[in-house]
């Protein structure tokens, strides 16, 4: 059947129709590699096909004469192999593969009835299903007969062979997968096959002939020596052989060669690289060496050469002669990727750590952006939804949503009290400063309903970070969780920073270096926090609009020319147990100063620590911070929160019903006649509102305001008691498992104090005894006692022009409760005997001190006039000291009296 496809000439002579043969007669076997190879010659009986003139040929094929895999060559034949010429020879593509071929081979194919060369790289397109063109008579013909093209593989082996050489071309098989060709050739019996192999070989040294595409190498031809194996299976040529060695005779035993006749048989073929023998312990059979060529092309030579060539005894072959069996040998190593990645653990590890770090940054991070903004414009609250809104405003006259809460009804009285301050926050919040604004106040003072419900009342873009569930949770896991769960960063893989510490540690064990999968806590806390500043940012430009007269401004200078749209971030619990750990403070602070001077959003501190000018120093030096200090309310505003308490459930439940009579009901506050006690209630409990908010809620248990104010002070003196009077300093605080910073007797002394006045001295406090001379190591120095008992509310540390002033209260109930437990007398007893020792320990120890010197001093030989004033100032010293020991003594006899005889 005629084939026929359009042609792309370019270096192809086969497709001028002067040098194109006659098409002959073909055979489809479906296999790259089988070609058919006939003999030469018009009427050459070689028993196999019939000539056009009706001779009969012998069939052989690229597998060898009848499929056998060997060619054999009688008397005076010969063989050659001629490397370097070609890879397929008459090669026709069928179906589908036509298109494949030509994207590859492109002007190199002629596709009707070509000889194609290709280069020995492009071997894998024998894997293809394709079908044989011609039988090789016509190839033979051609041979003889036809002006053959420059660039066609005929006339490359045509001028390989001078016609000086007394040799005649009988047969010539290519081996595509070789990218050469078997040459058969016949002699004269006055020549013999060595002798033409020189002369070849000097020859194409001094006539070198170089393929058209390969132009730096030559073609060499060598003699073969063995019996080559003509095989078409899947295996193609590589830099290594391996030999193996077994009997030229059946039932004889084959030597093994050394290195030595091994070089000596395959140096002649080309360079060798190495040479491999087979172990001395290895009982595989037959033996076998490997021989490594720096070339592919060396290799493939003395492959179709040597193999199945006879070593004889004399050779090193032993007794019976050993025959060479050559095959290729992949130097393909199994599990290469695995063993690399195993082996090399110092590179493999880093860089997978930075690949997950490259693409969680680039899945993960706008998705927590998304969610951190979502949480800064409360987008998922249902209570900003447009919708419920609507709904809820048009039944709020038919049904009541929920019940309103007291807490909102009752500060109500507050908040027009503390007008002035909300004001004046919401004035800051328009201003273009990059400060900070703090809020300070004991809890219990409603620093966070003054800002969130009164200052940021209906504003959207505020975010909430309270400090405390980040302070107070345990492990680098937790700690990272519960900062991203204030700002919104979702996902967040806190588990993964244990596996990952794990993992870390396991690589510094194996490679001596950390891999960079874990991270410390500092740089999370740092990935979180910049998260959320790229978030506010976006939140902060929403609003920038084209049509605005600052459109044209960058985006620095827009927001500070528009601080009404930046997000304010409040952080609440600022320094809440500080003295744990200020990790989380100096980031949260450095972040906040990095958002204000880049005028990106407001940043309100709520603290209850009054030396929060301390860490916010660090972070903002040079700025002057915007401070507010919230106090006590006045008793009028305590009297009246403390009545709108009262009366806040009658005024919903009355709301939406009519009243049965004219008459006015009475509100619980006017139906009470014990509130006259209130006035003297309120003097004991002061302005704070939690206690205040306590009080209320007794009074509606029913209980009258001077019995609840009565167990409130008894509750506190309690709470006291328990909390830093009954216990050692080594023993555990309350709920933080570590050991107090200061003494039960430090605390005593400044409950017996206060118990008597409103306010200490600051530095009187400094210079006492029992502050400034305590053998307690962990409260030896007084300034850091005082503020841990700041921290603890007992005390409160007034501050005036920034520095300590007095010392009052923590609460003004605990006033009260003061008195109350310096009147109990055995307490009283108890606690100053502990201090008076204490004292006297404290005074003991410098008499050791004035005796060891007056010792030092009384041992010298003479007693200069010098020495006089020392020693006499030493005596006084100890006498004083003397004197306050005895003193002590009389007191401590007269407490333990007390506490022998009273229960």
């Amino acid at each position: 059947m005629p084939y026929t496809t359009t042609r792309r000439v370019l270096f192809n002579p086969t497709s001028i129709p002067s040098l194109r043969t006659k098409k002959p007669h073909t055979r489809d076997i479906y296999n790259a590699t089988s070609l058919l190879r006939v003999g030469l010659g018009k009427g050459t009986v070689n028993s196999g096909w019939k000539c056009a003139r009706g001779s009969v040929r012998r069939e052989s094929t690229q597998i060898g004469e009848d499929a056998t895999g060997h060619i054999k060559a009688n008397a005076n034949e010969g063989i050659l192999f001629f490397d370097s010429m070609l890879d397929l020879f008459h090669i026709r593509v069928v179906d589908n593969y036509e298109s494949i071929l030509e994207f590859f081979i492109g002007t190199l194919a002629d596709y009707g009835d070509c000889v194609d060369v290709f280069p020995l790289k492009l071997r894998f397109l024998l894997h293809l299903p394709l079908r044989g063109g011609r039988n090789l008579s016509d190839m033979m013909w051609r041979y003889n007969n036809t002006a053959l093209s420059r660039y066609d593989p005929l006339n490359l082996v045509k001028r390989a062979i001078p016609e000086s050489i007394p040799l005649k071309v009988t047969e010539i098989l290519p081996r595509l997968k070789d990218g050469g060709a078997f040459v058969k050739f016949q002699h004269e019996g006055g020549v013999t096959a060595q002798e033409i192999e020189s002369r070849l070989a000097t020859y194409l040294q001094e006539n070198p002939i170089k393929p058209w595409y390969n132009p730096f190498s030559r073609i060499r031809a060598k003699l073969v020596v063995g019996k080559p194996w003509l095989e078409d299976l899947y295996r193609f040529p590589s830099r290594r052989i391996k030999i193996e060695f077994v009997p030229a005779t059946s039932g004889k035993e084959a030597a093994e060669l050394s290195q030595e006749t091994i070089y000596s048989l395959f140096r002649r073929y080309g360079k060798l690289s190495e040479i491999t023998s087979q172990p001395s312990d290895s009982k595989v059979l037959p033996k076998y060496a490997y021989v490594d060529f720096s070339k592919m092309r060396q290799s493939i030579m003395a492959k179709n050469c040597l193999h199945g060539f006879k070593v004889l005894e004399e050779e090193g072959g032993g007794a019976a002669a050993t025959k060479l069996r050559l095959s290729f040998e992949q130097k393909i190593k199994a599990h290469l990727i695995r063993d690399w990645i195993v082996n090399h653990p110092r590179v493999v590890i880093p860089a997978v750590a930075a690949l997950l770090a490259t693409v969680t940054v680039a899945v993960f991070d706008p998705i927590r952006t998304f969610f951190i903004k979502a949480k800064i414009d409360h987008s998922f609250q249902l209570n900003e939804n447009k919708i419920y809104k609507w709904f809820k405003s048009q039944a709020t006259d038919i049904l009541t949503f929920r019940k309103p809460k007291e807490q909102d009804v009752s500060l109500g009285a507050i908040w027009d009290d503390r007008k002035e301050i909300i004001d004046q926050i919401q004035t800051w919040l328009m201003e273009t400063a990059d400060t900070f604004i703090v809020i300070q106040g004991p809890r219990g003072s409603g620093k966070r309903e003054l800002i969130l419900d009164q200052a940021l009342k209906g504003r959207k873009n505020t975010l909430i970070i309270d400090c405390k569930p980040i302070q107070e949770a345990r492990g680098d896991s937790s700690t990272i969780a519960a900062a991203a769960s204030e700002v919104g960063y979702r996902p967040i893989f806190s588990w993964m920073n244990s596996i990952s510490s794990l993992v870390d540690l396991a690589a510094q064990g194996t490679i001596g270096v950390k891999s960079g999968f874990s991270e410390t806590l500092d740089a999370q806390l740092g990935k979180i926090w910049q998260n959320t500043k790229v978030a506010m940012k976006q939140v902060a430009l929403a609003h920038r609009d084209d049509d605005d007269k600052d459109a044209n401004l960058s985006d620095d200078d827009w927001l500070e020319a528009h601080p009404e749209y930046r997000p304010v971030v409040v952080i609440d619990n600022f320094l809440h147990k500080s003295e744990d750990s200020s990790l989380i403070y100096d980031k949260l602070s450095e972040w906040a100063a990095s958002l204000t001077t880049t005028n990106i959003v407001h940043v309100i501190f709520l603290t209850n620590d009054i030396s929060y000018s301390k860490s916010l120093s660090k972070a903002l030096p040079d700025r002057v911070f915007r401070q507010i200090a919230l106090g006590d309310i006045s008793p009028e505003v305590a009297k009246r929160f403390v009545i709108t308490h009262l009366d806040s459930d009658t005024s919903s439940k009355k709301k939406g019903h009519e009243a049965e009579s004219d008459e006015k009901a009475l509100t619980p506050s006017q139906r009470r006649e014990d509130l006259m006690e209130l006035d003297g209630c309120i003097d004991v409990l002061g302005g704070r509102l939690t206690d205040l908010e306590f009080l209320a809620r007794r009074l509606k248990t029913g209980q009258s305001p001077n019995r609840a104010v009565t167990e409130i002070i008894e509750q506190s003196a309690s709470e006291i008691l328990k909390m830093y009077l009954l216990t050692t300093s080594s023993s555990p605080s309350s709920g933080s498992g570590e050991g107090k910073k200061w003494t039960p007797e430090q605390a005593w002394y400044l409950v017996s104090k206060l118990a008597n006045e409103e306010a200490l001295k600051y530095n009187e406090v400094l210079l006492s005894p029992t502050f400034s001379s305590s053998l307690t190591a962990s409260a030896s120095n007084p300034e850091s006692v005082l503020e841990a008992l700041s921290a603890a509310e007992l005390i409160t540390i007034k501050t005036y022009k920034g520095r300590p002033q007095k010392i009052v209260a923590g609460r003004p109930v605990y006033q009260a409760a003061f008195r109350q437990l310096t009147q109990d007398k055995v307490l009283r007893s108890r606690l100053d005997l502990s201090v008076l020792k204490e004292l006297s320990k404290v005074e003991e120890k410098a008499i050791e001190k004035v005796e060891a010197e007056l010792a030092v001093l009384g041992a010298l030989p003479k007693q200069p006039s010098e020495v006089g004033p020392r020693v006499q100032f030493l005596l006084a010293k100890l006498a004083g000291s003397q004197m306050k020991v005895e003193g002590w003594e009389k007191e401590m006899g007269v407490l333990k009296k007390v506490l022998g005889e009273e229960f």
